[in-house]
């Protein structure tokens, strides 16, 4: 007996794909265009999580949908909200995986950190999100659920609309290019996202850097320093071995010519390791041909570490110097501290049982 082909994901598909996908489906059941118009605006303008809420169409045709496609809509297995207004989803994905997202508001925006993978295989030697491993990456639907459900929830608990989305949760986002790449676009042009208030983390995948600088849309970049040279940045960044730096800076080049792509600049503060005072002067040589931006990240204590972060007097000093250098710098300051908030904690804290180390948010 042949197994029925598997349903395809509306969620996951970039606008121009689910109009295809919708007007042939239409078409084969005899119904008139404006059908696909419809399901359009439920699923970008009206947040349906089911064909049943498509009420404007006739019952038969949500059932066909039902029949046809999929809606991605992971599960909140855990809500959590902070004194300080940091919000955090614990998702249930189909299989069982769990991968997180994080509101985070401030005065002027509300900004979504969404996961691309469960787990991450990046191995950085400071970062918790490794705890439990790489498990898989996600697809373009789980990615773009994570967004659906936070802005609902946002928007029933009286935090406003998402204006920022950044990809600094759980996974390195550039090495799952197949489901992130069509993602921006959803987002984008989908949900009406600006480019420029899009911005994907990475540690230095190369390739992925140069396809993003190729983008017509001005989606923002940070990128995961960590270490102004090649050694020290090595035994803390693993990938820094198959793309050392001076190929990192290369890449980087090419996304800051293409124009108007804003880079951002993330570099951990550990004490007696990457806060030396002549470290500042060699991440100011480093960052300052570009139109860039440091933040600086307190180092987060994880277990079996003896690392420390950064006293306060030191991050003011490195802030100081790096400004007198001309390289714009801030202290990114923890949020969320009292619900986990920090990137693969609550995953862990679920999945392990374990009592979380405090650390700041993603």
């Amino acid at each position: 007996m042949t197994e029925a082909p598997p349903r395809v994901d509306l969620i996951g598909l970039e606008p121009e794909e689910l109009d295809e996908a919708l007007a042939a489906h239409f078409a084969r059941r005899g119904q008139p265009p404006y059908r696909a118009g419809q399901v359009r605006r439920w699923i970008f303008e009206r947040e349906a999580f089911s064909f049943d809420a498509m009420t404007d169409l006739p019952a038969a045709e949500r059932e066909a949908l039902t029949g046809a496609f999929d809606l991605v809509s992971p599960q909140a297995a855990k809500i959590s909200r902070s004194t300080d207004g940091t919000s955090k989803h614990l998702w249930r994905l189909e299989d069982g995986e769990l991968i997180e997202s994080v509101l985070i508001p401030t005065h002027t925006r509300l900004t979504l950190c969404i996961s691309s993978q469960a787990g991450c295989a990046m191995a950085c030697s400071f970062c918790a999100t490794g705890w439990a491993g790489y498990r898989r990456q996600l697809s373009a639907g789980e990615i773009v659920a994570q967004f659906r459900g936070a802005r609902r929830w946002a928007r029933d608990n009286g935090m406003g609309e998402i204006t920022n989305i950044v990809f600094m949760g759980m996974g390195e986002p550039l090495m799952n290019p197949r489901a992130v790449f069509p993602t921006l676009h959803i987002l984008n042009r989908g949900y009406g996202v600006g480019a420029r208030r899009i911005t994907v983390s990475t540690v230095g995948v190369v390739p992925a850097i140069q396809r993003m600088a190729d983008m017509p849309e001005q989606f923002r970049l940070a990128v995961s320093l960590h270490a102004p040279n090649h050694e020290l940045r090595q035994s803390i960044v693993p990938i820094e071995k198959k793309y050392p730096l001076p190929t990192l800076l290369e890449a980087l080049r090419r996304f800051d010519e293409a124009g108007g792509k804003r880079i951002t600049f993330e570099y951990v503060m550990i004490d007696g390791v990457t806060d030396a005072p002549e470290l500042a002067d060699e991440l100011a040589g480093v960052v300052g041909e570009f139109r860039a931006f440091v933040n600086l990240i307190p180092f987060n204590p994880i277990p079996g570490s003896d690392w420390r972060p950064s006293t306060r007097a030191r991050l003011d000093w490195f802030v100081a110097r790096l400004e007198d250098r001309g390289v714009s710098a801030f202290v990114r300051e923890s949020r969320g501290r009292d619900i986990a908030a920090a990137c693969g904690q609550l995953r862990a804290e679920a999945t392990e049982g374990r009592k979380p180390v405090q650390m700041g948010s993603i």
